[in-house]
C-alpha cells in the first residue's frame, strides 16, 4: 500500500503549492483511490509535477460536503472518465457556512455526475471488494469544539449547528481516512469495527480550541485504546496541537505535507 498526498496546508516539496484543502492518492494492490480532492485543482498540479497520472484512478472518495474537500472534484471529472465518486447524498444536498470571522459559505460546487459513476452512501458498508465506508458516525465521545462555528442552513434559511450526518470515513486493508474528523477522531475509531493500522486525514483540532488538559487526555486515550496504530495528520490539525499530541504519542504520530509519501 502507498499514498501520496496532493493537496494540503503544508508541504514538505518546494516544488508542489499548497492550499486549505486536503487530497491524498492510495494505491493499493487492488485499486487506485483518489480521497477527496481538496479546494481547486492543486492538487492536479501537484501530480503533475510527482508524475503522477489521474486518469487510471477506480475511485474518488469524497468525505464530506465541504469544499475544501470536494471543491476539485469538477477537474478531477474532466481528466479523469471512468472513477466512481462515493459519497453521502447529504453531502451533495446541504448548504454549509462557517462563522469563523464573517459568516460565509463553504459549500462545494457540484459537477454534473453520470448515475452510472455516482455512488451514494447513507449507511456503513463494503462499496466494493474491501473497500469500507462508514456513514452516520455515532457521537459518544467529545467532538472537536471547532464545530462550533460550522454550520448548515435549513429548508427555511435559519442557520443550525451542522452534526456532520453528511461526513463519511474510508477503510480499506488496515488504513482508516478520517477527512477532517469533524465527528471526531474517537468516535470514528469506535465505529470502524476493523483493525486499524494507520490512520491518516485531518484531526479538526484547532489551535486555541481544545486544552492542553484536554489534548493531552485525549491524546493518552488514544495512546491506551490503540497502542500499535499509527497516526498520520496535517491539514485541520494546529501547529501547536500537534506539537502537544506528540509530546504524548513519540513516533505513534506524525505529520505529512504535500509531496509526503
Amino acid at each position: 500500500m502507498k499514498w501520496t498526498v496532493l493537496s494540503d496546508n503544508r508541504s514538505v516539496n518546494c516544488a508542489l503549492s499548497t492550499e486549505h484543502g486536503l487530497s491524498i492518492l492510495l494505491h493499493t494492490e487492488r485499486y487506485k483511490i483518489l480521497l477527496d480532492t481538496g479546494a481547486s485543482d492543486v492538487f492536479i498540479q501537484n501530480a503533475e509535477q510527482l508524475g503522477i497520472d489521474l486518469s487510471d484512478v477506480d475511485y474518488v472518495f469524497i468525505s464530506h460536503g465541504h469544499s475544501d474537500h470536494a471543491g476539485g472534484l469538477r477537474y478531477f471529472l474532466e481528466q479523469n472518465t471512468k472513477a466512481k465518486v462515493i459519497v453521502s447524498p447529504d453531502a451533495m444536498s446541504g448548504q454549509f457556512f462557517s462563522k469563523r470571522g464573517n459568516l460565509h459559505s463553504i459549500t462545494s460546487e457540484w459537477p454534473e455526475i453520470d448515475d452510472d459513476r455516482l455512488v451514494m452512501i447513507d449507511h456503513t458498508c463494503e462499496v466494493y471488494d474491501g473497500i469500507h465506508v462508514i456513514a452516520h458516525i455515532p457521537q459518544i465521545h467529545p467532538m472537536p469544539k471547532g464545530n462550533q462555528n460550522l454550520y448548515v442552513q435549513d429548508s427555511d434559511g435559519n442557520y443550525i449547528h451542522d452534526d456532520f450526518r453528511h461526513e463519511l470515513a474510508l477503510y480499506t486493508d488496515g488504513f482508516l481516512f478520517t477527512g477532517c474528523a469533524h465527528s471526531g477522531l474517537e468516535n470514528i475509531l469506535s465505529a470502524c469495527p476493523w483493525p486499524v493500522k494507520f490512520v491518516v486525514g485531518g484531526f479538526h483540532l484547532l489551535d486555541g480550541q481544545e486544552t492542553e488538559e484536554e489534548l493531552k487526555a485525549l491524546t493518552q486515550r488514544l495512546k491506551e485504546h490503540y497502542p500499535t496504530t499509527r497516526f498520520y495528520t496535517s491539514h485541520c490539525t494546529g501547529d501547536h496541537v500537534y506539537e502537544v499530541m506528540k509530546g504524548v504519542m513519540g513516533e505513534q504520530l506524525q505529520s505529512f505535507g504535500c509531496g509526503t509519501i
